[in-house]
Parts: C-alpha cells; structure tokens; sequence
C-alpha cells in the first residue's frame, strides 16, 4: 500500500443515453428513474458503480489484484474465505486468534484490498457469518459517486413490443403476439460528480496512481462493453478533474463542481443529441489556487 494517491481529486461526468433506459427503478415497473417534484432523470451511484466494476473486469481478466468482489454469481463468503486462507487461518478461531493478534482485522481488511479493485476503490462490508463465521471487516471506500441528474427535464416513453415467434401450434393464426412494454428516454444528458479521497486511500484501501487511471479510463468506457437492447445508446461526454496539491484539498468540492456548467443552444426546446448543447464550461476563475483542472474527455 505504500503507491497510495497523495492528491485529493474532484471530478464531474457528462452522460447521455439516447432510446434507453440508463436505470430502470424496480418499484416503479423499471420506468427511468424520475424526481417526481421537477421531471429530472436520475441515475443511482451502485448504477455506474456496476459499470465500472465491469469494465474493469472485462480489462483486467485475471490479472492479480483487479479482481472484482461484487459480481454475479459469486457468493461474498467464498471471496472472504480467501483472505482466512491467506494468512493460514481457521474462521471459526477468529476471536481466540485476535486476543493474541489485535492487528489481526488489519491484516485481513488489507487481505481483500490487495486482491480486489472494487474494495480499494468503492471499499465494501465484509462480513459473512452465515456458518463459516467470516468476518473481514468493512472499509469505506475513497472513490464516491453522488446520484446522477439529468442536465434537462426527461419525458420517459412506454413502447409496446410484440413478437413474431410463436410458442404453441395454436398461435400460428395470429398474426402478432403482444410480448410487453419497455421505457426509453428519447434523449438525456446526465450530470455525475463525484470524489477521490486520499485521505482514506492512505488509511485504509491503499487505492493507489495506478488505480486511479484505471477509474478514469473505467469511466470513460463504462458504457463501451455493456450495450444492450434496454439502455440504447449511451456514451460518456465528458469527464472533467479536479486535481488538488494536497492530500486534504485547497477548495471545497461544491465550489468546483459550480464551476463547471452546460447549456442548450439557441432555439432548442427538446434536446435529442449531444449537438444541441453549447459544451461544457470550466469557469477557470473560479478555480482556486492549488487546484489543476483537466480535462480527461
């Protein structure tokens, strides 16, 4: 853990999705998410958590220590036994290990961290006691995502789909089989921010400069290996850095993120692409001293 990031970062990801549904909410018949109050689109954190963690994946297949521990079809105690095994432990003798090892947690909260990227970055509860009695801690995380928003009011539309395939001989006569609905959003422009924390990749995690490009890259191919009927097109926009010179920052993170703004062009009542804003703008004024702006995309 001694490569740890030594900079505190603060960054804002531009997102759209045309003809998809970039978050379907399960209470709501997996209509878009919606702000009831105001028509925005929303777009969870564990969302975008979900397309990261998978394109790390996809890049770094077996590669040692970009492992992911919050997967499909993986149950979370066998990735926690791992960590037990490693040090040459039995889990049902944790606490009598402990008495005479205090920094016994330590070793296997940093255990997991050396082997999974999503636990260096997001952190994550490692605690199992269903029979085994794991338990390998929890860690927060110094990568964190708000909600995302979308730039413009979004109207969710409902389109009915049939099927041409038939399941019975008795269906041959008719002539289309309605199969459901699905939601879309024409077009939305999503605003993302989010913050990498040094502080606590220092103190717990280790996430390290090599991590950390592996998130920006992460970011801006989240979308690129996980198409599907169901989202449309999405793309990232832009991916605009803050990059403090200190491990605490030099500006609250609000007073960057205000910095940063969009706009539809002239005469746009409805946007329906990318095109139909002016760009992203960084007021470099309002950026104080110590603080780098980049431009990543």
């Amino acid at each position: 853990m001694s490569n740890h990031i030594t900079n505190r970062y603060d960054f804002v990801v531009f997102f759209d999705v045309e003809n998809g549904n970039p978050n379907g909410d399960p209470d709501a018949g997996n209509m878009p998410r919606i702000d009831p109050e105001t028509g925005y689109g929303v777009v969870t954190d564990v969302c975008l958590k979900r397309k990261i963690r998978n394109y790390v994946e996809t890049v770094k297949e077996g590669e040692p220590g970009f492992e992911i521990y919050i997967k499909e079809g993986v149950p979370l105690n066998v990735s926690d036994r791992r960590a037990y095994e490693e040090l040459g432990i039995d889990p049902k003798e944790t606490k009598k290990l402990k008495k005479d090892n205090p920094q016994l947690d330590v070793q296997l909260r940093d255990c997991m961290c050396k082997a999974f990227y999503d636990i260096r970055t997001f952190g994550a509860v490692m605690t199992t006691f269903v029979k085994d009695n794991l338990n390998c801690g929890q860690v927060r995380g110094p990568v964190q995502l708000t909600f995302s928003r979308s730039v413009d009011p979004i109207i969710p539309q409902e389109v009915t789909i049939t099927r041409v395939a038939i399941t019975k001989e008795d269906d041959a006569a008719k002539k289309g089989t309605e199969m459901g609905r699905k939601y879309v959003v024409p077009y939305g422009l999503y605003r993302c921010e989010g913050f990498v924390s040094a502080n606590l990749a220092r103190k717990t995690t280790g996430f390290s400069e090599e991590d950390l490009e592996l998130l920006w890259n992460a970011i801006i191919n989240m979308f690129e290996h996980d198409h599907s009927a169901a989202r449309g097109k999405m793309a990232v926009r832009s991916l605009i850095v803050f990059k403090h010179d200190s491990e605490l920052g030099n500006a609250p993170s609000y007073q960057l993120f205000d910095a940063v703004s969009i706009a539809k062009k002239d005469g746009v009542e409805a946007p329906r692409s990318f095109k139909d804003y002016e760009g992203v703008v960084v007021d470099e004024d309002a950026i104080p001293a110590g603080v780098e702006v980049i431009r990543k995309l």
